[in-house]
C-alpha cells in the first residue's frame, strides 16, 4: 500500500518506515502556511495506516528546516490583527501537537540548521540523529519574540533540563551538534552525509519491533509526565496488562522457546535487536 502524495513535501514508504522530506532546499526548507497545515493533517492521517510503523522527518539539501518563510509567513504577519496572529500561532502549535500525539516512533534526521520552528519540530520528534554541521536554534528572542513557542518551553526542559532550557530559550543562541549531544538534545551525531541513512536504519529497527507496544510506550511517556508516582505505577500496570493480552507477547515467547527471532504482527521483517 502506498501513502497519499502530499504537495508541500515528499512522502515515501519502505520497510514499514514513512519518510517525510521537506523539499524547499533553495529556501532552507522554510515553512509556508500551506506546509504547516498539510504536514499536520498528514501526520494525523498516518495514525490510520497500519503499514506505517515508524516515521523519519528530514530536509532536502543543506538544512533540516529554517523555520517560517520570511516572505510567505513573517512579512504577512505584520498585516494581521490580534485575532489573526493568534490563529497563526495556534496553527504552528497544532503541528507539534500532531507530532506528539502520533503513536508511531518519529526520528528526525538533522543534517544542517534546524532553527525557529525547525528546531521545535526536531525537538518534538522522539529521537534526533544529527550530522556534525547540524545547528539547533530556538531563535525567537533574537526577533523580539517569546522563547516559549510551539511547545518549546514544555518539551525542551524535559529533554535537556530546566537550567539548560532556560538558557537556550532566553538567549536564542545556536547549539552545535557537539553541544547538543553533550546536553542530550540529540541522541546521536553521525558522520557527515549519513544522517538520513542512520535515521532510516534506526526507524527500520523500530519498525521491526512490536508496534502496539511502541504506541503504548509513547502514550505512557506523554501521559506520565504530569502524574504522581502512584498514578504512574497504576497507569503502567494497566498498560502492561493490556500489552500482555496482545498477540505480540505470545509471539515473542514462542520465538524464544524455539530460539528464533520473533516477527511481530504486521512487521515487514523479524525483530532487529540492533541496527546491524
Amino acid at each position: 500500500m502506498s501513502l497519499p502524495s502530499p504537495t508541500g513535501f515528499r512522502a515515501t514508504l519502505a520497510s514499514g518506515v514513512a519518510t517525510l522530506t521537506l523539499t524547499r532546499p533553495e529556501r532552507l526548507n522554510s515553512l509556508t502556511f500551506a506546509i504547516y497545515e498539510e504536514l499536520r493533517r498528514y501526520l494525523d492521517g498516518l495514525e490510520g495506516h497500519d503499514e506505517v510503523r515508524a516515521v523519519v522527518l528530514a530536509g532536502e539539501g543543506r538544512a533540516f528546516c529554517s523555520g517560517g518563510d520570511q516572505d510567505d509567513i513573517i512579512a504577512e504577519l505584520f498585516a494581521r490583527d490580534a485575532q489573526g496572529l493568534l490563529a497563526f500561532t495556534r496553527t504552528t502549535g497544532a503541528l507539534i501537537g500532531s507530532l506528539r500525539r502520533l503513536r508511531k516512533p518519529v526520528v528526525a534526521a538533522v543534517q544542517g540548521v534546524a532553527v525557529g520552528a525547525g528546531a521545535v519540530i526536531a525537538l518534538a520528534c522522539d529521537v534526533r540523529i544529527a550530522e556534525p554541521r547540524a545547528r539547533f536554534g530556538f531563535v525567537f528572542p533574537r526577533v523580539g519574540l517569546c522563547g516559549a513557542d510551539m511547545g518549546a518551553a514544555y518539551l525542551l526542559p524535559r529533554v535537556v533540563g530546566l537550567g539548560r532550557a532556560t538558557e537556550i530559550l532566553l538567549t536564542g543562541d545556536l547549539v552545535s551538534a557537539e553541544d547538543a549531544l553533550r546536553i542530550g538534545l540529540v541522541n546521536q551525531v553521525v558522520p557527515e552525509g549519513t544522517a538520513l541513512a542512520e535515521a532510516t536504519a534506526f526507524a527500520e529497527r523500530l519498525a521491526s519491533g512490536p508496534a502496539f507496544a511502541h504506541g503504548m510506550t509513547k502514550q505512557m511517556l506523554e501521559s506520565e509526565h504530569t502524574m504522581p508516582l502512584e498514578a504512574a505505577l497504576e497507569a503502567e500496570a494497566q498498560a502492561q496488562a493490556v500489552c500482555m493480552m496482545h498477540p505480540d507477547f505470545r509471539a515473542a515467547h514462542d520465538a524464544w522457546k524455539r530460539k528464533e527471532t520473533p516477527t511481530f504482527r504486521g512487521a515487514p521483517f523479524p525483530f532487529r535487536k540492533d541496527p546491524s
